[in-house]
């Protein structure tokens, strides 16, 4: 195996005997393989688009396999076994379809190589050795160490955004247009030859596409649930049986909630799905309690003392632990072997069972709450407030401090930084980051409160469309604001987040607590010179150069 996709990865290099994450080699291999294979299937949808044809069922499993790969998604063997010999069914497919558009087209069709024919074996054993062959480190043996990482760059920019289209599907929206990117870029990923300046606007190019895909989802989930709006959320427990939601999934919340109305059962949120208390449509059933633990890495001790049952809606799983491997369940594309998966019917019986099997919460603990729900319809409606007091002098600055939260070393520093930040500068957050400091009591400034909670992490593009509608308002541009990117990652989806304001052309951004081991040296001196990108260092000496 060799796996560099996440910020924790082995010795800053890449997990090369096992994952940090807990993936095995066996399902790192098979991931590998079935964004090989999955490469194939869109070279042949590609050019059926191309001539008018298309499949929605090949569409959405390409999305669905490239989520799958996402960091702490599939832990699963067999799972992954199966997603590879449908893959390679639908390639078939996408081949069939694509030969028939030619023949209809009075076309001859191309004689397609590389993931468009390549044989994954059709056991376990053969799939795993099958996927050794296409791991990032073989590629960085034919095409080099900094094309591989811009080729990488781009995937995991693609399956950041992949998890983003199918959280939208799941609520009924699509763009026909998006899943033609897909396949675009995917295609354009499986050349044996690559040029460096094409590869740093094809990111730019994924980054612009990303924003389209959290427009789609953006709609999906106010279309579906409302705007969000300031809420205070509880963050102590409350007597009663319980059950705990962790990952993003509205739909899945909002599904449980319906089917343990009137059972005495009490639910809270976890890790990114604590905006979910935002949600007006989500926010009415009033055994949506409150708020448990953290973020995703703390998640072991956390589930082991939650007095109840656990759904994981998404990723962040980890390794579970045996004092509750029996309490926890996994639904939609997660999976961790031996853990009981909801399929989808959606039918979460074994998961009230489990709850009503459990003590639960014994009794009240002191209410403590903390504020969610200043989405870009909240924050913009007192848009007018904000820029009053900026041109007063009331607010100096803002701060962006937000992103994936991790286990690794040197994240504290986001912590120390929300503190120091001075009392006449706002801070927005979003994504599970702000759990470093969002339990931390930052006053207001004059009414205007200075933590303001945008979302999850596709809630990225609230924040883009604020400073958006505050560079209009001050006749301005994004980079001439009072106002600092310093951003957290992990994953995947902070990737296509990131390359999207790079699109956008934001610059003076910082990113931490590390760099990300695919971006090569000469890489990252490309973005510094073009956008100034900066590694952090410690909050004073950040802070200085920001607020001087």
């Amino acid at each position: 195996m060799f796996c560099y996709q996440c910020e924790q990865t082995a010795k800053g290099t890449g997990c090369t005997v096992a994952g940090v994450c807990g993936k095995s080699p066996e399902v790192s291999d098979m991931q590998d393989l079935l964004i090989h294979i999955t490469k194939g299937i869109s070279m042949y949808a590609h050019r059926a688009r191309q001539l008018g044809a298309k499949d929605h069922e090949i569409d959405t499993f390409v999305v669905e396999a490239l989520f799958s790969t996402i960091t702490n998604v599939n832990f699963d063997e067999n799972r992954m076994e199966g997603l590879v010999k449908r893959a390679v069914e639908l390639r078939e497919k996408a081949r069939k379809m694509y030969e028939d558009s030619c023949k209809k087209a009075g076309k001859e069709p191309e004689k397609l190589k590389g993931p468009a024919t390549f044989d994954p074996g059709s056991t376990k054993e053969e799939m795993v050795a099958k996927g050794e062959e296409v791991t990032p480190a073989k590629g960085a043996e034919k095409h080099g160490e900094v094309i591989q990482g811009m080729h990488d760059l781009i995937l995991f920019g693609l399956k950041g955004s992949a998890a983003y289209v199918d959280h939208a599907h799941v609520l009924g929206h699509e763009d026909d247009e998006i899943y033609g990117f897909f396949h675009d870029f995917l295609n354009y990923l499986s050349s044996d030859s690559f040029k460096l300046d094409d590869l740093i606007a094809r990111a730019l190019d994924a980054g612009k596409w990303n924003i389209r895909v959290m427009e789609l989802l953006d709609r999906a989930n106010t279309g579906g649930y409302g705007d969000p709006v300031p809420t205070k959320v509880r963050i102590t427990p409350v007597k009663g049986k319980a059950i705990l939601v962790s990952g993003h999934d509205l739909r899945d919340l909002e599904l449980l909630l319906q089917q343990t109305e009137g059972k005495g059962i009490n639910i809270y949120t976890h890790g990114e799905m604590l905006p979910c208390h935002g949600y007006p449509e989500l926010k009415k059933y009033s055994h949506l309690v409150g708020n448990y633990g953290g973020a995703w890495q703390d998640q072991q001790k956390e589930f082991d003392e939650f007095p109840g049952a656990i759904l994981m809606t998404t990723n962040c799983i980890q390794r579970p632990k045996e004092s509750y491997k029996h309490r926890i369940f996994t639904t939609g594309l997660v999976a961790w072997p031996g853990v009981r998966h909801i399929g989808p019917d959606k039918d979460f019986t074994p998961v009230i069972e489990a709850a009503l099997a459990e003590e639960g919460f014994t009794e009240d603990a002191p209410e403590k709450t903390i504020m969610v729900g200043f989405g870009h319809n909240a924050v913009l409606s007192v848009a007018p407030q904000i820029i009053e007091k900026v041109k007063e002098g009331k607010i100096r600055h803002f701060f962006l401090i937000g992103g994936c939260d991790g286990a690794k070393s040197g994240r504290s520093y986001y912590t120390d930084l929300a503190k120091q930040v001075p009392k006449d500068c706002v801070i927005l957050t979003l994504a599970c980051g702000k759990y470093r400091f969002n339990k931390l009591d930052f006053g207001d400034i004059e009414g205007i409160p200075r933590l303001l909670d945008v979302g999850q992490c596709n809630d990225a593009y609230s924040a883009v469309k604020i400073a958006q509608a505050l560079a209009e308002a001050f006749e301005t541009d994004i980079n001439s604001l009072p106002l600092s990117l310093i951003l957290s990652w992990y994953e995947q989806k902070a990737v296509c987040i990131l390359l999207s304001l790079l699109y956008l052309g934001v610059k003076n951004m910082r990113l931490g607590p590390t760099l990300p081991a695919f971006v090569k040296p000469p890489v990252f001196e490309f973005l510094q010179k073009e956008f100034n990108l900066m590694p952090i260092t410690t909050p004073e000496e950040d802070l200085k150069a920001i607020l001087g």
